[in-house]
């Protein structure tokens, strides 16, 4: 199985970058992960523009990434599933993307063309964190499907 986290950020070193890459390497026993950071200058220019110029711009540097794959877009108005539901996302599928937007989110017209929109939580996170929780749930949910004791 392929996995790719596409987002809308900085390449930039973190004090969460040790963690990004342990969970990485615990889901690489289930599958193949790569974590794609996307922050071009028409990204940065649209955040003195306007909210709306920036989810613009946020969809025209995702919108390749949508394809064949089964997509998964993180979104506050998303549907908020529980750690069993998420490992369904996860089941039985050859490659998934997931996509976590700007500072601003997404255009309506980006979630539609999504296979998936779902939320981490009702509470505001940064990006940075809510990569992390995203990467402990995909391993938690490969730990669900294949019965591994991590999940209990």
């Amino acid at each position: 199985m392929k996995i790719d986290i596409v987002s809308i950020a900085k390449k930039e070193k973190s004090i969460y970058d040790p963690l990004y890459k342990d969970l990485m390497k615990m889901i690489s026993r289930f599958a193949k992960i790569e974590d794609i950071e996307l922050f071009p200058k028409d990204v940065a220019k649209s955040h003195t523009i306007s909210p709306e110029a920036s989810k613009q711009a946020y969809t025209k540097v995702l919108e390749p990434y949508l394809g064949s794959d089964y997509s998964i877009t993180l979104h506050p108005d998303g549907k908020l599933i529980d750690s069993f539901d998420f490992s369904k996302l996860l089941n039985d599928r050859m490659s998934v993307k997931f996509f976590i937007g700007g500072a601003y989110g997404f255009e309506d017209a980006f979630l539609k063309k999504s296979d998936t929109v779902i939320s981490l939580g009702n509470i505001t996170m940064s990006h940075k964190i809510a990569k992390a929780v995203l990467l402990e749930q995909i391993y938690r949910g490969f730990s669900i499907l294949s019965n591994h004791p991590y999940h209990k």
